[in-house]
């Protein structure tokens, strides 16, 4: 994709890219080593609407289409990956509110994701990543006459849940393990739970490899109370339904964001190709540094391209939009971790130091083939649906 088309797509979001580089500024080395993002500009970006750029105008969003939101989350995935790490946890929140929340809950929550409070996503658990049958977190009855229900689970690894005021927790619905009829998938909730309500704990993980300054928590909830209005849509949906969905938002947006990792490295190693002589000619001149740097932008346009076939799949509710999102997140995260090091090969010790873009990148995207379904899980899905489908 060429600059002029992507800055177009960008623009449909309606938020300025210029305004946001002068908020990040160089501010995601420090952040990296630090580990930590500045909480003030991520509630300042969250109330600009960047972090769910497509919840609608109506519930207090910029409404963009997925295209335009994917080519927003590569922008600021070329930025920093830590601070695109929680604008997909904040999107997953805000798309799940909206596809499963009642009319007062889109109204409420939406209004809250883009109004500068920040959410966090409770998948994964010590014992069930994408294995939905090992999870153990439930949502169920107080059994008090109160209406409220009680959360108890443990969650793994949640992006951003240090910086977040609420936490959308997914576990099992009831006290019993079927779902609706016929379903074929457990019972399942999706709650919007405090994360400073009584019984919440929240554990930073030690020097993640990673998207660093993002974070990555354990979350332990022991009978968090909530009122049933913090339950989508009153819960007892299939559990598979509610990830599938969440999870599709998520992956679109890892993969765009891997799309703006392979940009930063594509800029970065271009630029010093260009600058840095061996031999008193540039090693652009060198055939091998050459074949980098083709290496690194075929792998930029063949992740962009994915990224934008499975927008447009979305956008069209097309059958094999899930599909599509796998495909994309799978293709530009792999791209992304090869493209990566490729960077780092050419910028040799200048893309060696820790809080370098490239040394970032290079250690970024090898937790964006770990996330959001790994790549063996996605070979997994992709296999099944050409099988399904050939």
């Amino acid at each position: 994709m060429t600059t002029a088309t992507a800055t177009a797509a960008t623009a449909g979001t309606g938020i300025d890219t210029a305004a946001i580089d002068a908020l990040v500024g160089d501010g995601p080395a420090a952040w990296d080593t630090a580990g930590r993002i500045p909480l003030a500009l991520l509630r300042k970006l969250g109330a600009a609407g960047v972090l769910c750029a497509e919840v609608p105008a109506a519930f207090g969003g910029p409404g963009a289409d997925p295209l335009a939101n994917g080519e927003l989350t590569a922008h600021i995935g070329a930025l920093c990956s830590s601070l695109r790490s929680i604008m997909t946890v904040h999107g997953i929140a805000a798309a799940t509110v909206h596809r499963f929340g009642d009319r007062a809950q889109r109204r409420d929550y939406l209004g809250q994701l883009t109004g500068g409070r920040l959410a966090c996503v409770g998948f994964s658990e010590p014992g069930a990543g994408s294995d939905l049958s090992g999870m153990t977190t439930r949502i169920r009855p107080a059994g008090d006459g109160s209406g409220d229900l009680l959360v108890t689970g443990e969650k793994m690894w949640i992006t951003g849940a240090v910086y977040a005021d609420t936490v959308l927790v997914f576990g099992r619905y009831g006290d019993g393990p079927d779902g609706p009829a016929g379903s074929g998938s457990p019972a399942g909730a999706a709650a919007m739970v405090p994360t400073d309500a009584p019984g919440v704990a929240i554990e930073p993980v030690k020097d993640p490899l990673g998207c660093r300054a993002a974070t990555h928590c354990r979350i332990v909830l022991d009978d968090v109370r909530i009122p049933a209005s913090a339950v989508l849509g009153g819960g007892g949906q299939p559990l598979s339904l509610l990830f599938t969905t969440a999870l599709s938002y998520g992956r679109m947006s890892v993969a765009w964001g891997c799309a703006g990792i392979l940009r930063a490295c594509l800029t970065a190693a271009t630029a010093d190709a260009r600058t840095r002589e061996q031999g008193g000619t540039p090693i652009a001149e060198h055939q091998l540094v050459a074949r980098h740097i083709a290496e690194l932008y075929t792998s930029e346009q063949i992740a962009t391209q994915a990224c934008r076939h499975a927008a447009q799949q979305w956008t069209r509710g097309a059958p094999d939009a899930a599909v599509a999102a796998v495909l994309a997140k799978q293709v530009a995260a792999t791209h992304a971790a090869r493209g990566a090091a490729t960077a780092v090969q050419v910028l040799a010790s200048r893309g060696f130091t820790d809080g370098h873009v490239t040394a970032r990148a290079y250690r970024d995207a090898k937790a964006m083939e770990l996330i959001e379904g790994s790549t063996e899980i996605s070979q997994l899905i992709l296999a099944r649906h050409a099988l399904d489908t050939h």
